[in-house]
């Protein structure tokens, strides 16, 4: 697993074995951040990675620049991999936060320009983390939302959803306050 680009680019990421972890393959992880390339100013934002497992979003974030960065993982072993990777590539602006995702998005109050969540596949409230992203409005108002999860779920009909994109196994459902197809 590596960094794909920025000023972190090619550092590679060794996660212990054992992780409980499924991560985001660094071909969905590049093809992502080639659609965000279009829509975001990486040195404005202030993003969210929630379900944060080996923190390779979060630190593709960081190595792009983004301001800061929160990774949000219930698991003390990523949490700690986390924690390690960022020291190891003298990081400073990415927080780790070990908690529940669902407590957090409860209680929060600061909003984001961009969160980004990969849940466990078999995560019964997958389907919800859109509501309640919303309902709890951690978004800025030109923020987006991006989940990913299993092709058999589809988000379509949501009423801020902007755009899926597939990539093997991988599904990204985009979500936003405003849609903009610029």
């Amino acid at each position: 697993m590596r960094i794909i680009a920025g000023h972190l680019k090619g550092r590679r990421l060794n996660p212990p074995e054992g992780l409980p972890v499924r991560p985001t393959t660094d071909m969905a992880r590049e093809s992502l951040f080639n659609i965000l390339n279009n829509y975001v100013d990486y040195e404005e934002c202030s993003v969210m990675d929630l379900f944060a497992g080996t923190g390779a979003v979060s630190l593709e974030f960081i190595s792009r620049g983004a301001k800061d960065v929160t990774s949000i993982e219930i698991n003390s072993q990523c949490t700690d991999f986390i924690k390690a990777s960022a020291q190891r590539l003298s990081v400073s602006n990415l927080h780790v936060v070990r908690t529940d995702v669902f407590d957090l998005i409860k209680r929060a109050y600061k909003k984001f320009d961009i969160i980004f969540a990969d849940p466990p596949y078999s995560l019964s409230d997958l389907p919800k983390l859109p509501d309640l992203i919303f309902e709890k409005q951690l978004l800025t108002e030109d923020g987006i939302f991006i989940l990913e999860h299993p092709r058999d779920f589809s988000f379509e009909e949501h009423p801020h959803f902007w755009q899926h994109r597939a990539y093997g196994k991988v599904n990204f459902s985009f979500f936003a306050n405003q849609i903009d197809e610029a």
